[in-house]
């Protein structure tokens, strides 16, 4: 594997007490994960978890048709795969990269064995799961009833919390497809936040311009969302 794991990558790595975190560092396996690479096909057999360090993951749920739907983002506060710990071999979503970076992975079977004989790990993966389950339930409403350009402010939002930086790599019918619209309504909508002055959007970059705009233009969701994770996972997301 030739590293040595930094544990503070990744927060929910960062949870893990000392005995368990000795345990489980040197099974881990730095990787690069690209924009677009698939983790994991929806009903396809999971052979690892990811813990991204500073790549994003979306969660997306895909329909018989071939339309799909972002249900969640995961980044560094958290894993890809939690269908592994919890009693499954397979998941119904898709799991993508929407911003690409480096992450680490760990065998299905090391994280079966860590859920299963650790207290510590369970009750801190259980946490996160439930936080992670807040998100998609958040999501399912925010789409169901606020406007796209409410939407768009939420997902900039969650995805801001998982970067160092102000910017996005991403086109508008990525956007749209992650948010299950046609992508005129993505156009039209960050055509709004930037004449409001919030983004700037030029070749398939978002910047965020004024943070604390997008945080008074959004919806609830964001801060439900944000707050069941500080809650649930204190050392998680931060800004």
């Amino acid at each position: 594997m030739g590293i040595t794991p930094n544990q503070s990558a990744n927060s929910l790595l960062a949870a893990l007490p000392p005995a368990e975190w000795l345990r489980i560092a040197p099974l881990l396996e730095e990787v690069d994960l690209p924009l677009g690479m698939v983790l994991h096909e929806s009903g396809g057999k999971l052979s690892h978890v990811y813990f991204p360090i500073d790549a994003i993951v979306s969660l997306l749920y895909v329909l018989k048709d071939g339309g799909s739907a972002e249900i969640a983002v995961v980044g560094n506060e958290g894993v890809v795969g939690i269908a592994l710990f919890m009693g499954g071999e397979t998941t119904p979503r898709r799991a993508v990269v929407q911003s690409a970076g480096k992450g680490y992975r760990l065998r299905a079977s090391d994280i079966k064995e860590e859920f299963n004989n650790s207290g510590a790990v369970l009750h801190l993966l259980l946490r996160y799961t439930l936080a992670l389950m807040t998100q998609m339930a958040q999501t399912a409403v925010c789409n169901r009833h606020h406007s796209l350009d409410q939407q768009l402010c939420r997902w900039l939002l969650l995805s801001l919390d998982r970067l160092t930086g102000n910017e996005l790599a991403m086109t508008q019918e990525l956007i749209a497809n992650m948010l299950g619209v046609r992508r005129e309504g993505v156009t039209e909508a960050a055509l709004k936040l930037q004449r409001l002055g919030l983004i700037k959007y030029a070749r398939g970059r978002i910047t965020v311009l004024d943070r604390v705009g997008l945080e008074e233009r959004t919806c609830e969701c964001y801060a439900v969302v944000k707050d069941e994770y500080d809650r649930l996972l204190p050392h998680q997301l931060t800004r």
